[in-house]
């Protein structure tokens, strides 16, 4: 079992910055890889980035390469999501996922074991 919190959503204007972390407590011994994933009102869950726990490497959707950026700290068992050039479509509830897998580009939301609670983050333009 692995236990996901998120945190760091927030209101901020459109050109703005944001991160969000996701603390990962539980059996964090085994290889696996965090996704990140947000879901606007009236849409499906979209997969936006992710990273395989053990190598560090990353992969982004092409709508937010460039801008946002994935990173973790062993020490924290925490994976962060730096959020940059923000703009009024990336309003939406933020999850962060986990996959029983190395493999970062898991984009499919229902192949993921674990999940946060979600954080808001709302641009206003």
């Amino acid at each position: 079992q692995v236990q996901l919190v998120e945190s760091g959503g927030g209101l901020v204007q459109a050109g703005g910055s944001l991160t969000l972390s996701c603390a990962a407590s539980g059996r964090t011994d085994n290889p696996y890889a965090v996704g990140w994933f947000r879901q606007a009102p009236g849409k499906d869950r979209e997969f936006i980035t992710g990273i395989s726990w053990s190598s560090g490497a990353t992969y982004y959707a092409a709508s937010v390469k460039g801008r946002f950026s994935i990173s973790r700290t062993n020490a924290k068992n925490t994976v962060y999501l730096q959020m940059n050039s923000l703009k009024a479509e990336d309003t939406a509830v933020y999850y962060c996922a986990a996959h029983p897998t190395s493999d970062n580009r898991i984009v499919q939301p229902h192949e993921y074991d674990y999940w946060g609670q979600g954080t808001q983050v709302t641009v206003s333009s």
